[in-house]
């Protein structure tokens, strides 16, 4: 396929992203013993924040200290204090997907541009990106906690394709887990879409990825095989 730029959703498309460790392992330093339980009541929360965030409804600083609130209510801590600390958790946890290194590689050899779009927050995608010695692979970055919008707001896309110089859409592949940010917002933004689906579920009504695949390797061989 000829598609000149490949853009990246992180978490979970790239990244292995295991919130439930990173929690367990952050809240280990305060002694607690951090359960599926307690993990399921933090999603009761985070998950909705999520969906807000997305939508505009709310910022980056108040999803992230508003998910701990509980939290630091009972731990006499800053809420604040243990986003940040949930974060470095994460990110000292970080490992990359299976054939994430392969098909970056892969693409590198071939000349294909690269860039990061992702939902996620400044710290935590930087040191990953670092951390795994890829962040001079990718250009541009863009991190909707910077930007202010989040996907699937068209504008996150248009911010990324100007610092592409603007390529011809029909030559960008935007690759992503989540069919919702990822898919319907590269869609809106004219370019080319690949959810990378993993346990085979149903596109949502109204959403049609040019491509879907499996797993990375997948994604390897419908590119470059």
């Amino acid at each position: 396929m000829n598609y000149r730029w490949i853009l990246f959703d992180a978490d979970d498309t790239l990244f292995h992203f295991d919130a439930y460790q990173g929690l367990r392992r952050m809240f280990e330093r305060h002694l607690v013993d951090f359960t599926e339980e307690h993990y399921g009541q933090y999603q009761e929360v985070n998950k909705p924040l999520w969906v807000a965030y997305q939508n505009g409804q709310i910022s980056a600083a108040e999803l992230q200290t508003t998910r701990f609130d509980g939290w630091a209510r009972q731990l006499g801590v800053a809420a604040a204090d243990l986003n940040d600390a949930f974060l470095l958790a994460m990110a000292e946890i970080c490992t990359l997907l299976p054939g994430a290194q392969s098909l970056i590689d892969a693409l590198a050899g071939r000349g294909v541009r690269m860039g990061v779009i992702t939902n996620g927050f400044t710290a935590l995608q930087t040191a990953r990106l670092e951390r795994t010695g890829l962040r001079e692979r990718f250009d541009p970055v863009v991190i909707s906690e910077q930007l202010g919008v989040a996907k699937p707001d068209v504008r996150i896309f248009e911010h990324a394709l100007e610092r592409m110089g603007h390529p011809p859409r029909e030559q960008v592949l935007m690759v992503g887990d989540n069919p919702h940010s990822d898919i319907l917002g590269g869609l809106n933004a004219g370019v080319h879409t690949c959810w990378v689906n993993p346990h085979r579920h149903d596109a949502p009504e109204g959403i049609a990825p040019h491509h879907e695949v499996r797993s990375l390797d997948e994604l390897q061989a419908l590119l470059l095989g």
